[in-house]
């Protein structure tokens, strides 16, 4: 991975903590770089999740698939976004998720073992994950609210103040999908907001 990509870390990790050249150069002996094609899979349902994924560049899509088929997703993550089918990540189950990415991308892969581990050696990486976890849940649970009880109109904005650089970039059938609305629908939306 080239230098950037660890700069874009360590910048990452000091929005929320201080960390010095020695400790940052031990942070990073628990990171494996990945690139990731397009339309390729960094986990599937059946899976084992082995890792959670920072994403240095590129989006990705996590999605659960019903029994019919029918496609349910439940992110979008671009740079600096944390990503993994959490439930399994934690308890070390198979995955019930699909993380997919949408187009070429790099990320950093973490296990489990090496996130504890690092947690254990530095508590500041450990107030660092919290942050970031409790971050994650207020969003979730956001998100749960935001379906169960806005307006599509209110739902659009949403996603647009929460996906700003990856609205123009994923693909219009997928956002309807995450809103939980129609194309015809979205195409309302976004003459309505264009308007604006």
């Amino acid at each position: 991975m080239n230098h950037y990509s660890w700069d874009n870390l360590r910048k990452h990790i000091e929005e929320i903590t201080p960390i010095s050249d020695e400790e940052f150069e031990h942070i990073k002996t628990f990171f494996t770089p990945k690139r990731v094609k397009k339309h390729q899979y960094l986990i599937q349902e059946g899976d084992h999740a082995t890792f959670e994924f920072l994403i240095m560049s590129g989006i990705f899509r996590m999605f659960y698939l019903d029994d019919e088929g029918k496609e349910y997703i439940v992110q979008f993550a671009g740079e600096n976004w944390w990503m993994a089918d959490y439930q399994a990540y934690f308890n070390e189950k198979k995955a019930t998720l699909h993380i997919t990415c949408m187009e070429d991308a790099e990320v950093l892969c973490m296990t489990l073992h090496g996130r504890e581990t690092l947690s254990s050696d530095l508590h500041k990486m450990e107030h660092f994950f919290r942050v970031k976890l409790t971050k994650g849940y207020v969003a979730q649970q956001r998100r749960i609210i935001s379906l169960l009880s806005s307006t599509p109109q209110q739902r659009y904005e949403e996603f647009g103040q929460l996906y700003p650089h990856m609205i123009q970039k994923i693909p219009k059938k997928y956002i309807a999908e995450y809103l939980g609305v129609s194309r015809e629908t979205l195409s309302r939306l976004y003459s309505a907001n264009k308007g604006r």
